[in-house]
């Protein structure tokens, strides 16, 4: 595969936005998370959410019309309409122990030296478990597998337990039909 409008997709803590950076750098081309259109700045942050035509105003402003770019994180249910403008999909998983070790140590590297609200910490690792349970009213891995399911772009699913290396390879190597 060569440079194109590729959406990385996935569960929090499963490598979406690593590997989005690295696929972008790779290319030399503009990487974007969507939580950084989804939630408005803020110390402490994701407190206050953008609005959703804010949001998709932002994104259609910022990088949607540049001929190629990497968008990683969750769109579904808000963001459809720029998703639709992207040439393939890669959605990655991970096993879930692993996914939640390296949401602690992520979490822990960010709170370095910081004041700590262990509360939002602890309604964000709940949020975050629920991803792996398909009865989960939330962003899980079901629901992303039916969002999947009704998407009209090529979907190449990997294991993040690959490195970002082997990640970008596996993409490089893909021809989507």
């Amino acid at each position: 595969m060569q440079r194109a409008r590729v959406h990385v997709v996935g569960a929090s803590g499963g490598g979406t936005t690593t590997f989005g950076r690295a696929l972008a750098d790779y290319w030399s081309v503009p990487h974007a998370d969507a939580d950084d259109y989804f939630w408005v700045p803020s110390v402490p942050p994701y407190v206050e959410k953008r609005p959703d035509n804010a949001r998709l105003a932002l994104m259609r402003q910022v990088f949607v019309p540049r001929e190629a770019w990497v968008l990683s994180g969750s769109m579904m249910g808000w963001g459809e309409s720029i998703v639709a403008e992207c040439d393939a999909v890669v959605f990655l998983t991970l096993d879930s122990r692993e996914r939640l070790r390296r949401l602690e140590a992520r979490e822990a590297q960010r709170r370095a030296g910081q004041d700590f609200d262990e509360a939002a910490w602890s309604e964000f690792l709940t949020w975050a478990k629920g991803y792996d349970d398909p009865a989960f009213d939330g962003r899980s891995r079901a629901a992303h597998e039916a969002w999947l399911n009704q998407l009209d772009l090529p979907v190449l699913r990997l294991g993040s337990e690959m490195s970002v290396a082997e990640l970008r390879d596996a993409v490089l190597k893909w021809e989507p039909s």
